[in-house]
């Protein structure tokens, strides 16, 4: 006998829970790439509620990332679907910022094997979103979105419904980079995909930080023959 449908699961981080290098409520990890400084990583007061990612005030670099400790639960061919309700403050131009979804993490998030998400690069724009995906053989980087995420709340939203070869990026319900085919149909067979949220800048003082109101994800999933 076989079971099979699917799920949707969303966090509004409508707690009080401060993130550490310790898995937490689901699933959430926090790796803090940091010396002089103290970042925070805590959910704080809001309408539902939101977690908040702060870089120091330390003149070094800092590289802070919410993600499941790379445990990959999400099988790529099985997500339908994600989303971030987001906003930033205090992005700079050393500021580098990636929502969305990824294999093991890295630093350095070029060198993620498989990903599909969001990026803001503060060296070219402070405000600009750019869209990427990487499947280790097709790479898009950096591709023009045309909208911009700053101090007001956007739902940032990547559809895999139309198959691993056309994932497709949408701001507030409108679709962007349209003009791109966004092909990850090269990721290995059974290639499972995190959440990953990371801000990070190069050696500078300042406060940046990414401000997480909801984070989604709707899957399939199938048990039996």
């Amino acid at each position: 006998m076989a079971w099979a449908g699917t799920t949707t699961f969303i966090d509004n981080f409508d707690r009080a829970q401060v993130l550490t290098t310790t898995p937490g409520q689901n699933g959430w990890t926090i790796a803090d790439t940091s010396s002089a400084g103290s970042p925070t990583y805590l959910c704080a007061t809001e309408d539902g509620g939101k977690m908040v990612l702060t870089l120091a005030n330390d003149t070094e670099a800092e590289n802070v990332c919410m993600y499941h400790n790379d445990v990959l639960m999400f099988d790529a061919a099985r997500i339908k679907n994600f989303w971030y309700v987001a906003k930033v403050a205090s992005i700079s131009a050393n500021t580098t910022l990636l929502l969305g979804m990824g294999s093991a993490r890295n630093d350095a998030g070029d060198s993620v094997t498989n990903s599909a998400w969001f990026r803001m690069e503060g060296s070219t724009s402070t405000s600009a979103l750019v869209v990427e995906t990487d499947d280790n053989t097709n790479n898009n980087d950096d591709k023009a979105t045309g909208t911009t995420l700053a101090a007001v709340y956007k739902r940032l939203y990547v559809d895999f419904s139309q198959g691993l070869s056309d994932v497709r990026f949408y701001v507030d319900g409108a679709r962007v980079a349209s003009s791109t085919t966004f092909d990850m149909s090269d990721i290995s067979s059974g290639s499972n995909l995190q959440p990953i949220v990371q801000i990070q800048k190069a050696s500078s003082a300042g406060t940046p930080a990414v401000h997480i109101a909801q984070f989604g994800i709707t899957y399939t999933w199938s048990y039996g023959a």
